[in-house]
């Protein structure tokens, strides 16, 4: 007799179970593809396509890395190059129509302390890297390397101290653009002025 309650209060309990299993609700059904396979329904999913390719190998990595930071460096710096290039011409243009020297010093230090509160501390901000793709693209906006426009801008002892203390950081101003030890740089500039449209 207890035998028989047991398995009867299981049977009880099963029915419960299962009669709850099977009510269902507008959210837990979705709607799949399926394929009969015999007496199975399989539900079917198209899953995106995708490759599986290897790890690259370690020279091209550094090649990845190298072009990378490069293009990186040239995405920042650009915009700056460009900047200066408007300005110098810009610069050039008032110091050939102003014609005493004091009011031509005067303007050279105005148009200094306004180009430190617009750029200063975006430049200061700038890697070493960084800064040294940016002398390159100055040469390449400008046509003259950043010693010769501090030299025309605030004297030769100027450029030669601020040669210096490039020197010490590893840095050159008198770095030219060269078209062909460049390329990646070129290359790099012609995607911006494609997306960007820098003219």
């Amino acid at each position: 007799m207890f035998r028989f309650l047991i398995i009867a209060t299981i049977c009880i309990l099963c029915q419960t179970y299962t009669a709850a299993a099977q009510q269902r609700t507008a959210t837990d059904t979705v709607a799949l593809r399926a394929v009969i396979y015999g007496n199975d329904t399989i539900p079917s999913i198209t899953l995106q396509i995708f490759e599986v390719v290897d790890r690259l190998p370690k020279r091209l990595r550094k090649e990845r890395e190298r072009w990378t930071r490069l293009r990186n460096a040239v995405y920042v710096t650009y915009p700056y190059a460009v900047s200066a290039g408007r300005i110098l011409k810009d610069v050039n243009h008032q110091l050939d129509v102003l014609p005493d020297k004091k009011q031509r010093k005067a303007y050279l230090a105005s148009k200094e302390k306004e180009l430190r509160a617009e750029f200063g501390n975006k430049l200061e901000n700038l890697s070493m890297y960084q800064g040294k793709v940016l002398m390159k693209l100055i040469h390449r906006e400008t046509g003259e390397n950043c010693y010769e426009i501090i030299k025309e801008m605030k004297g030769g002892f100027n450029a030669r101290v601020y040669q210096t203390v490039a020197f010490f950081f590893g840095g050159n101003l008198k770095s030219e653009f060269n078209a062909e030890d460049d390329k990646d740089i070129e290359m790099i500039v012609q995607e911006i002025q494609l997306y960007n449209r820098f003219n």
